[in-house]
C-alpha cells in the first residue's frame, strides 16, 4: 500500500469513541454555573425557617415544643407564625410529637389556636413508634406530600437517636444521622425538616456549641434556630444561623404558651433583641441613655443627651457606654447608638395551592436508620 492509500484509508475509518474519565463529569465550568437560572430558595416561616434540614435548640423546659407546635398550626392553616409573619397559604406539615400523647396535643393545639378554631386538617400527627423506623414514617410522608412545600417537625431527636456503630465516634454518628434527615427532605425542594434537639448545660461564648453532642448535627444542617429564655420570665431570644438565612437574634414573648414575635416585624425584633443585649447589666440610668441614643436618627452631643433626658453628667455615662461597646464615639464628641439590623430577603413562596390532606396512620417507635 502507498503513503497515499495508508493516509486515505487512516482518516476514513470511523473515529474510535473518546473515553471521558469519571471525574469530569463533576467539574462545573464558570460560565456554565453563572448561565444557570436556580429556583428562589422557599421559606416554610419567612426570614427564619427556609427549606431544607434544620435544628432547633434550647434548654429544658423553654418551650420549644410549644413553639414548634405553633409553627405547625400556623404553616398547616396559613396563619400569621409567630404572630406576625405572614405564610401565605396553608401547606401540608407532619408533627412527629414522640414526648406528647395525643390528649396533650389536643389540649396545647386548642390553647394555642383560641376557642372554637379548628385543628388544621393539613396537620398529621404521629405520637408513637415500636417497630416502624421514623426514616421510614418521614419517607413515606414526603413522598405523598412533598411537591407541596412542607414542613416536617421532629420531637425530639434525642428521642430516636441511634447508637454509635462499632468504631464509630460520636461526631460521626451525629454527622450521619443530620446527613440523613437532610438527604430525606433534600428529595424535595421547597420540603423543610425542623428537628428539635436539647442543649448541654455547658455553654461557651458561641450559643452553636450549646447544641447537645458534638457539632455533627450544626455541621449537616442547612440552618440552626435556638430559643432561651430565663426561667419566670416571659421574654426570650429566638436566634438563628444557616447557609441561606441571615444571622441573626430575635426578641420573643411568651404567654400561656404561645410565642410571639416582639415587633411588628423582623427588623424591630432584631432591634429589640440588640438593645436587650446592649442594656443587659447596666443601671437603669445608663440603660436609658442606650435606649434613648438607639432612637436618634443622628449621633448627638453630651448636652443633646442632657437636655433629652433631664440628667446631669452625661459625659461620664458615655465615657463608660463607649468603653463597654454599647454605644459608639464619632468625632468631636458626637456619640451614636450601634444596634444594627441584618436585612431579610423578600418572600418567594409559591402561589397558593389547592391541596387536600389524607391523615397519616399513627404507626407503632425505633430510631433512625440509614
Amino acid at each position: 500500500m502507498t503513503w497515499a492509500a495508508a493516509d486515505a484509508a487512516y482518516y476514513d475509518q470511523e473515529a474510535a469513541p473518546i473515553e471521558v474519565p469519571a471525574w469530569r463529569s463533576l467539574i462545573l465550568n464558570g460560565a456554565d454555573l453563572d448561565a444557570t437560572t436556580f429556583p428562589p430558595l422557599r421559606w416554610a416561616v419567612h426570614g427564619l425557617i427556609p427549606e431544607g434540614f434544620g435544628l432547633l435548640t434550647g434548654p429544658p423546659k423553654a418551650g420549644k415544643s410549644w413553639l414548634v407546635g405553633g409553627l405547625a398550626l400556623a404553616v398547616s392553616g396559613g396563619q400569621p407564625a409567630l404572630g406576625k409573619i405572614a405564610v401565605n397559604h396553608a401547606r401540608p406539615v407532619l408533627y412527629l410529637a414522640l414526648e406528647d400523647g395525643p390528649r396533650r396535643l389536643q389540649g396545647r393545639s386548642r390553647t394555642l389556636l383560641g376557642e372554637g378554631v379548628a385543628i388544621p386538617p393539613l396537620l398529621d400527627f404521629v405520637t408513637q413508634m415500636s417497630t416502624v423506623s421514623p426514616t421510614h414514617i418521614i419517607a413515606g410522608w414526603l413522598e405523598e406530600h412533598g411537591h407541596h412545600a412542607p414542613l416536617v417537625v421532629l420531637d425530639t431527636l434525642g428521642k430516636v437517636m441511634p447508637d454509635a456503630k462499632a468504631g464509630e465516634s460520636a461526631y460521626s454518628r451525629d454527622y450521619r444521622i443530620g446527613s440523613l434527615l437532610k438527604g430525606l427532605v433534600d428529595k424535595y425542594p421547597g420540603a423543610t425538616l425542623l428537628a428539635v434537639h436539647h442543649v448541654r448545660k455547658a455553654v461557651g461564648e458561641d450559643w452553636m456549641d450549646s447544641t447537645s453532642g458534638t457539632n455533627g448535627l450544626n455541621g449537616a444542617a442547612d440552618f440552626t434556630l435556638n430559643v432561651s429564655r430565663q426561667r419566670n420570665s416571659d421574654e426570650g431570644i429566638l436566634r438563628v444561623t444557616g447557609r441561606d438565612v441571615p444571622e441573626n437574634e430575635y426578641a420573643v414573648t411568651t404567654r400561656d404558651g404561645s410565642w410571639t414575635l416582639d415587633g411588628q416585624e423582623l427588623a424591630d425584633a432584631a432591634a429589640k433583641a440588640q438593645l436587650t443585649r446592649e442594656t443587659s447589666g447596666l443601671g437603669d440610668r445608663s440603660a436609658e441613655i442606650v435606649q434613648w441614643l438607639n432612637e436618634q436618627p443622628t449621633a448627638v452631643s453630651p448636652r443633646e443627651v442632657e437636655e433629652g433626658l433631664g440628667i446631669d453628667n452625661a459625659r461620664i455615662y458615655l465615657k463608660r457606654l463607649v468603653d463597654r461597646g454599647s454605644i459608639e464615639k464619632l468625632g468631636r464628641g458626637l456619640y451614636k447608638g450601634v444596634t444594627t439590623v441584618t436585612s431579610v430577603t423578600d418572600d418567594d413562596l409559591s402561589p397558593s395551592e389547592s391541596y387536600t390532606s389524607n391523615s397519616c396512620d399513627t404507626p407503632s417507635q425505633g430510631v433512625l436508620d440509614d
